[in-house]
């Protein structure tokens, strides 16, 4: 049973490589199964077995992606705390707005296909919630009761776990706007609009004026060991 666990096991990692391949080809919409499948020698039924659709494989990629980002590992490393609380929000917020600065086409096709999904059937943004929240939401809402246990935060609502989506959604949307070569809108004072967003979740996950003032200008290099957040979920 050892053995087949890892017969399919190497199998998978094989038709994540050709799906890598044919999607760093022809993208999105220009790969289909039937080529994923042509490029790792195997039946597309055989591919059906692992990954039930385009969408799961490459929702797959992008969590195994960002599973190897080695600054969200240092940030998943880190003990749950306000100040841990108040990095996870830095980083995302900061990796959303930097990639709508400056988006390259396979980060601008992410975005795209994550909106299109909401107005379609919904299977890629599904599982992309599901790999998100398994990742960081254990981290976000550990960290968030620290928060709470130690006077930094108040409690809201019953759902710690929404805040976590609420935020997310905060910055996605921030980022659509942003995404056009025209913006759809402008933000007034560009420059502090990163620690004018941090400020806006932070105050709306529960987090008090105290410790905002106390942890969001720390350098984060002393947080991580990097001298920057390049990347975050």
């Amino acid at each position: 049973m050892s053995t087949l666990r890892m017969t399919s096991d190497l199998r998978r990692q094989l038709i994540l490589g050709a799906a890598k391949r044919c999607f760093a080809r022809s993208g999105f919409a220009g790969t289909t199964t039937k080529s994923v499948a042509a490029a790792a020698a195997i039946s597309e039924g055989l591919l059906f077995k692992h990954f039930p659709s385009k969408a799961a494989l490459y929702a797959e990629i992008l969590a195994e992606a960002c599973e190897a980002d080695p600054a969200l590992h240092r940030l998943l490393g880190l003990d749950p705390s306000t100040e841990t609380l108040v990095v996870l929000i830095r980083g995302m917020v900061r990796h959303f707005l930097q990639m709508s600065d400056a988006p390259d086409q396979q980060e601008a096709q992410r975005l795209r296909l994550m909106m299109t999904s909401h107005l379609d059937d919904g299977e890629f943004a599904r599982l992309l919630y599901e790999k998100i929240g398994n990742l960081i939401g254990p981290v976000f809402t550990a960290s968030l009761e620290r928060a709470v246990a130690a006077g930094d935060a108040s409690r809201v609502g019953r759902e710690p776990l929404n805040l976590f989506w609420f935020a997310h959604h905060t910055v996605l949307m921030a980022a659509l706007t942003r995404l056009p070569s025209v913006p759809c809108l402008s933000y007034a004072n560009a420059p502090d609009l990163e620690r004018q967003v941090c400020e806006f979740i932070l105050r709306g996950v529960g987090v008090n004026e105290a410790a905002i003032a106390s942890y969001l200008d720390r350098d984060l290099s002393q947080v991580l060991g990097q001298p920057v957040i390049a990347e975050s979920a």
